[in-house]
């Protein structure tokens, strides 16, 4: 069976995804699995988050340590995730060390993007972050995108 997509946006699609269900021939031993969800965060929301990752970078000494924006990922998504009271996993590392099993932005819905991306303005303000022009824009972005969920 062929994958149907519908991005609810207007009457029309909600009654094209209506009639696409009911067309569904119905079978108890191979039941058709119907998902409602919010979509999946795309590319350009990914984008949004990386000009503040790399103001923090730059301007932001963790316990004596300055790290990757790649770095700065791992922590924003794990508070986010800590946050929100969510399970943190962690395992030794093969070669030494502890490795923390944390969030991956690529399987985030949108309303989580906003979560991260607003982690990361507050933590840079208390840590008294200049945030460049573009990451401005999209705290911006991420402000504007709350208050309408």
């Amino acid at each position: 069976m062929e994958t149907q997509r519908y991005l609810l946006r207007d009457n029309s699609i909600r009654q094209n995804c209506i009639t696409a269900i009911q067309q569904l021939p119905t079978d108890s031993n191979k039941p058709v699995e119907i998902v409602i969800q919010e979509r999946k965060r795309s590319t350009d929301q990914n984008r949004r988050m990386w000009p503040l990752l790399h103001d923090l970078s730059r301007q932001v000494e963790w316990y004596g340590q300055k790290y990757s924006p790649e770095d700065w990922k791992d922590l924003i998504t794990a508070l986010v995730a800590k946050s929100k009271n969510e399970q943190q996993r962690t395992a030794p590392g093969i070669g030494g060390g502890v490795v923390m099993f944390g969030s991956r932005t690529s399987k985030m819905r949108v309303r989580e993007m906003v979560e991260v991306i607003e982690a990361i303005y507050w933590f840079g303000t208390e840590q008294n972050v200049k945030f460049s022009d573009e990451a401005r824009r999209e705290i911006e972005w991420a402000q504007m995108y709350g208050s309408q969920s």
